[in-house]
């Protein structure tokens, strides 16, 4: 597997494979000219290494499913990863501890967690990483949001904002009728 990736996308299962060859494409159409892009040992999972920052290439994806929705058949989320740590407690709470300084003094946030094949309880990442935050807390509406991304051994972290993540059916939702590929 991937142990250095920058984006998450989430798929159906059983699609990896055709969203997989979509995610390159879709890469490529957006400027990166040799993205990586792996299944994971998770089923609708499977992540890419992108030359872009994550986050701009996210902003990119999100035009062009404005412009050309069609394209976008099995990608249905894609998230921006700013560091991957091996899957151990210390690991992830030093660098969401390090990312998190990232969280503007007025801005409030929110730690979400995303668990797959590991034994770590979320209660002691949550408590791990928020002893180093003191921000106000938003459950409901954040302005940022601690995201961690465990997939069996490695762990993708980022502080994000809500909107860093392209959700592709909240995106097609959006769009004028008629448009929606």
């Amino acid at each position: 597997m991937v142990e250095d990736f920058n984006l998450i996308i989430s798929c159906a299962r059983g699609l990896e494979s055709e969203a997989c060859s979509e995610i390159w494409f879709l890469l490529g159409e957006v400027g990166d000219e040799d993205p990586r892009v792996e299944k994971t040992e998770v089923a609708g999972l499977i992540v890419a290494k992108t030359s872009l920052d994550p986050f701009e290439a996210v902003r990119r994806l999100r035009e062009m499913l404005r412009r050309e929705p069609h394209e976008f058949r099995y990608t249905l989320k894609v998230v921006p990863v700013e560091v991957v740590v091996p899957t151990r407690l210390s690991s992830i709470e030093e660098a969401a501890a390090h990312l998190s300084e990232k969280i503007g003094a007025d801005e409030s946030f929110r730690i979400t967690i995303e668990k797959r094949h590991t034994e770590i309880s979320t209660r002691d990442m949550i408590e791990a990483i928020a002893k180093h935050v003191d921000r106000r807390v938003d459950l409901e509406d954040p302005d940022r949001i601690v995201l961690v991304e465990i997939i069996g051994g490695v762990t993708g972290i980022s502080v994000i904002r809500p909107d860093d993540i392209l959700s592709v059916a909240k995106e097609k939702r959006l769009l004028p009728r008629g448009e929606k590929g």
